[in-house]
């Protein structure tokens, strides 16, 4: 069963519906799955999950950013973790990297930096985000568009993150995350 982390300010906010369900829909092709509040997690244990997924949120939500102490559950985390946009946003900053301002909101030429299981080569990729991060000594850059760093892996761990929403377009790189853990 795989987790998908709503990191929206609220429980079933708008946000839900906009980057929430759309993970869930692709993941409902491949396996179960469940969904719960970033607030409820430090009472869920993670293990009982193959994988995590964090979701992204609102250009105007930053709630999870305010509150990064609430994913101290991430460092500990033994199974896979992707965080799309915010989600990334949130697992850099657990790790000791820094936000740096970067505005992107639309269609952008990503280019890949370094080889991964998730994606190669260029590709276009739909952004909507006010911030990168700066990554720790701890993250490979994967990739980057000519403004910031789009996607990061943890240098000893199954830990990924993506700027950009791949459950808008290039679904496939979620495909390829559920699929590249299965046991």
């Amino acid at each position: 069963m795989i987790l998908i982390v709503d990191i929206n300010y609220k429980k079933e906010s708008l946000g839900y519906y906009e980057f929430v369900l759309p993970i869930a829909s692709i993941v409902s092709n491949h396996e179960k799955f469940a969904v719960k509040h970033f607030s409820e997690i430090k009472h869920d244990r993670t293990d009982d999950y193959r994988q995590i997924i964090l979701s992204g949120a609102a250009l105007k939500d930053g709630v999870c950013l305010d509150h990064v102490n609430e994913f101290e559950w991430v460092e500990q985390c033994k199974r896979p973790i992707l965080g799309i946009c915010a989600g990334m946003q949130v697992i850099g900053l657990v790790f000791g990297s820094s936000l740096e301002r970067c505005l992107e909101i639309g269609m952008r030429e990503i280019k890949t930096t370094k080889e991964n299981p998730l994606f190669s080569s260029a590709f276009k990729a739909y952004e909507l985000h006010n911030h990168s991060i700066r990554p720790s000594t701890e993250f490979d850059v994967l990739a980057e568009s000519d403004s910031c760093i789009q996607a990061v892996k943890h240098k000893k761990r199954s830990i990924y993150g993506v700027l950009f929403h791949p459950e808008v377009r290039n679904e496939e790189i979620l495909e390829r995350f559920i699929l590249m853990h299965e046991e």
